[in-house]
């Protein structure tokens, strides 16, 4: 037993996820608690006794019992049915004490109760009266579990006492905690083997199983059978062989098959599921490889129950109109000089405006001939929200009578090479004198419109930053890369012009370097294309570029090497940091 006193107020366990709860029941740890309270209703009434026990794999790993002081009364019936009495409790640690000891005997568990609704009401009820902090907590509760794996003709109840006597406990509930928690693991033992006689083998495949299922979804459970436990791209097909679905998963048998259980919750995947006659897959050698193969299947079929988010068409870009006098615009296509690729148009058309304020190119929308000037029809220069192209000089030889400004084709062309030459990461100029116009603004109490282009400039620095990043990987013809597999192996990766050419593993104990002459010598041959990624899409170098940037990345070889520009905006992340937080104005040390 846990003797509360000793733990300090507030330790709480640490959240158990279930990406850590893929492991087999058996090595799952388990804790089953129960409690005696002065009536049913959480945050109303109070617990009087809890009892846990830990377990795992059968085995008893350790017990916590104790009573509680109530602060209040317990009414004689509870008495009667509990046999706990307010002299039994005198003097009993109270909640605030049992609650952070109890919390880190649970933690890193799955909590178990039977009708845990109640249990877990009771608890958090207090953790929130205590301020004590409630882990989020993976739970089961057995009542649910035998209603899903016992049918009603052997065990027309469900209360803890009839189940006791259907699995014969070693401990009889008594209506005192420690021993319903006692009797409480011998019925979840019996439950999970009844379960695993069902395929359930994990935590989240118990989830799974006690879920409602669609009669679509029982029907087809099948289709998941002749599927691999690897890492690969898995498609669903309709009645007329099209695809409707692409997915990836580190282990394709077991993803693909909770589509057919109670945790696939979406009413689109549901319907997807209807409709599909057959799974097809594609074996990869790691996760890269499957996030690639998934973003070439998606543009090549366009399944319809894909997130629009996901086709790698629908990348955006910033880039300078055909125009005489150019704008900062949101495209589909990219060019030579494109800022990009951007997820969402919004996104795009934030940094076109942050562009285009800091290297002072026009955002007004009227058209200007080739013979024409730019600034006689702007009548908000310089206003908030106006064009921020104010003219180099004033009286310009396109001003008008009253002398506004105006700018000649030949001389509006001075600000488009600085434009190029910040996107390319060779002048972060247009950067600084940004951040200077921000430190005026804030010097002169203008905070808003400090905040307002602060912000934008956060914008404009982390999409330099996130593109100069690919063009650099791009730029490469070939890039060889090696991570540890979490194995003691190695998975590789041939890269070139941004594409992923070639991908293999070395398995624990394997000579590395023959794998990757191998894998090399089996690699795509790709022909780079036109554009600033080399015609690869913003996606598939955007998959590479994080698979690289992961902790335990390692070059084995590079055609050159992989760099950023010295001017670029990677040396504005101390001032974006600051940005994000809100806190940056004139104190950037370029």
């Amino acid at each position: 037993m846990t003797d509360p006193a000793t733990t300090p107020r507030g330790a709480a366990g640490e959240q158990l996820r279930l990406d850590r709860l893929d492991a087999p029941l058996s090595a799952t740890t388990f804790v089953v608690v129960d409690l005696e309270t002065t009536g049913g209703r959480a945050g109303t009434d109070a617990v009087t006794e809890i009892g846990a026990v830990k377990v795992r794999g059968g085995e008893l790993l350790g017990e916590f019992g104790t009573l509680v002081d109530p602060g209040r009364p317990i009414p004689p019936f509870i008495t009667r049915l509990t046999g706990i009495s307010d002299a039994m409790v005198t003097g009993a640690p109270a909640i605030s004490a049992v609650l952070p000891a109890f919390l880190e005997f649970a933690r890193g568990a799955v909590l178990v109760a039977h009708n845990a609704q109640f249990d877990v009401g009771f608890l958090k009820a207090a953790a929130t009266a205590t301020e004590t902090a409630w882990p989020q907590f993976p739970v089961l509760c057995t009542v649910r579990l035998a209603r899903r794996v016992l049918g009603r003709d052997e065990a027309p109840s469900a209360k803890l006492s009839a189940l006791a006597r259907f699995f014969d406990v070693s401990t009889q509930p008594t209506h005192r905690a420690l021993d319903d928690a006692r009797a409480t693991v011998d019925v979840l033992h019996g439950l999970l083997g009844r379960a695993g006689s069902e395929g359930v083998h994990t935590f989240p495949d118990l989830l799974a199983h006690m879920s409602p299922v669609s009669r679509a979804q029982k029907t087809k459970r099948h289709l998941a059978d002749p599927l691999p436990h690897s890492p690969g791209v898995y498609l669903f097909r309709g009645p007329s062989d099209e695809v409707l679905y692409v997915g990836t998963a580190v282990d394709l048998h077991r993803r693909v098959r909770t589509y057919f259980t109670g945790s696939e919750k979406r009413a689109r995947m549901k319907e997807m599921v209807a409709l599909a006659v057959r799974i097809d897959h594609v074996a990869c050698a790691h996760g890269l490889e499957a996030e690639v193969r998934e973003l070439r299947l998606i543009a090549a079929h366009e399944p319809p129950y894909n997130r629009a988010s996901k086709q790698p068409s629908r990348s955006w870009w910033v880039d300078l109109s055909d125009e005489p006098f150019p704008r900062a615009v949101v495209r589909r296509r990219c060019g030579p000089d494109s800022l990009g690729p951007f997820r969402s148009r919004g996104a795009a058309a934030e940094a076109a405006e942050a562009l285009a304020e800091a290297c002072g190119i026009r955002t007004c929308t009227h058209r200007i001939p080739a013979a024409g000037v730019h600034g006689a029809d702007c009548s908000t220069l310089g206003a908030v929200g106006g064009c921020p192209a104010v003219p180099l000089r004033p009286g310009g030889p396109g001003g008008d009578a009253a002398g506004h400004p105006g700018e000649t084709r030949e001389e509006y062309a001075a600000r488009l090479e600085p434009v190029r030459a910040l996107i390319r990461g060779l002048d972060d100029a247009p950067l600084e004198s940004a951040r200077l116009r921000i430190a005026e603004l804030s010097a002169s109490r203008l905070f808003e419109s400090a905040a307002r282009r602060r912000d934008g400039l956060h914008a404009l620095v982390s999409a330099l930053a996130r593109s100069q990043r690919l063009r650099a990987l791009a730029a490469l013809d070939e890039l060889v890369i090696a991570r540890p597999d979490g194995s003691a192996g190695w998975q590789f990766a041939v890269v070139r012009s941004g594409r992923l050419a070639a991908a293999g593993c070395a398995p624990r104990g394997a000579a590395p370097m023959p794998v990757v002459d191998a894998v090399t010598a089996a690699a795509e041959t790709v022909l780079p294309g036109p554009g600033p990624l080399r015609g690869a899409t913003g996606g598939e170098v955007s998959i590479v570029a994080r698979w690289i940037d992961r902790p335990g990345s390692r070059i084995v070889r590079s055609s050159s090497g992989l760099v950023t520009p010295i001017r670029g905006a990677a040396r504005w992340a101390d001032w974006a940091h600051l940005a994000r937080e809100g806190r940056a104005t004139a104190n950037y040390a370029g």
